[in-house]
């Protein structure tokens, strides 16, 4: 699936780390490293990396991105899932900073974005995708929901016949072209948010999308959106390493030690879990052709 809102400019660029000017022999003490207001567990430099960019752990992603990464630009990133499973990352493996690079969607999950050791997107693994890049173990299941206006009666029976946008480039847009079959032309958008506001306005009738990431648009005060379904994919996101990375198979450790000693199950739970308001598992699930 998707990932979060593509912004289709140039990539940008930060490393977060709040530290006090306080050295041990050249170096920060542990005590002073921080990576934004992510919480860090783990025995710090367990593991080891060679890193594109001496010192940190380089990530793309794709913003905005709300629970995942809370913040539009990678300056005002503080907190998330996502960043937070960095930070994490980069604390076990004895780095100092998180460098947050901003990249659109398609071009993270093509192949076409170099110097960087991992990206998380809410990106779903895919056997097109794994041509041109690596992945590591899954870290969180994935579905598509279904978003439409308030009073609207739109649902699994009549969804063919409306107006769908999904996000350009993602495992949405390929399950509305090959599965669903609509009898009205698809629009695909950049970003998420033209994606909503063109829903909101009546641009489009509804939104075939990660439901992790719909979740969150729901429970904004002005919103005039619901989430009325989801359909089961039977796939799960993963970080994705630049074909050939070094750093795949230590990566891939961290992530499973991540999964295994329950950090991951915590950060969803204070990140995803305040941005999407309901629990996922409830929603309803739709089916198509007869099946799931």
């Amino acid at each position: 699936m998707r990932a979060a809102a593509a912004i289709v400019s140039p990539a940008v660029s930060v490393a977060f780390i709040v530290a006090t000017a306080a050295c041990d022999q050249g170096g920060s003490k542990e005590s002073d490293i921080r990576y934004g207001d992510c919480p860090v567990s783990g025995t710090r430099g367990e593991f080891h990396l060679s890193p594109e960019t001496a010192g940190a752990l380089t990530v793309k992603t794709t913003l905005p991105a709300p629970g995942w990464w809370n913040g539009t630009t990678p300056e005002s990133v503080r907190s998330g899932y996502e960043y937070c499973m960095a930070a994490n990352i980069a604390h076990r493996s004895g780095l100092d900073r998180v460098k947050v690079e901003d990249a659109p969607f398609p071009e993270v999950v093509s192949g076409r974005t170099k110097n960087f050791d991992l990206a998380l997107a809410q990106i779903t693994i895919t056997p097109e995708r794994s041509k041109v890049a690596e992945f590591s173990p899954p870290y969180l299941s994935s579905t598509l929901g279904v978003l439409i206006r308030d009073g609207e009666k739109i649902d699994e029976n009549n969804v063919r016949d409306v107006r769908i946008g999904v996000a350009e480039g993602t495992t949405g847009e390929e399950f509305v072209d090959d599965r669903l079959k609509p009898t009205k032309p698809v629009t695909a958008f950049a970003n998420d948010p033209e994606l909503v506001t063109a829903l909101e306005e009546g641009r489009i009738d509804a939104i075939v999308h990660d439901t992790t990431i719909l979740l969150a648009y729901p429970q904004k005060r002005e919103s005039k959106v619901r989430l009325v379904g989801q359909y089961r994919t039977d796939q799960g996101y993963g970080a994705l390493y630049p074909k050939g990375s070094p750093d795949k198979d230590e990566l891939d450790r961290i992530i499973r030690q991540l999964i295994d000693d329950g950090t991951l199950a915590k950060l969803s739970a204070v990140y995803l879990g305040a941005a999407f308001g309901q629990d996922p598992a409830k929603i309803p699930y739709l089916t198509v052709d007869g099946g799931s």
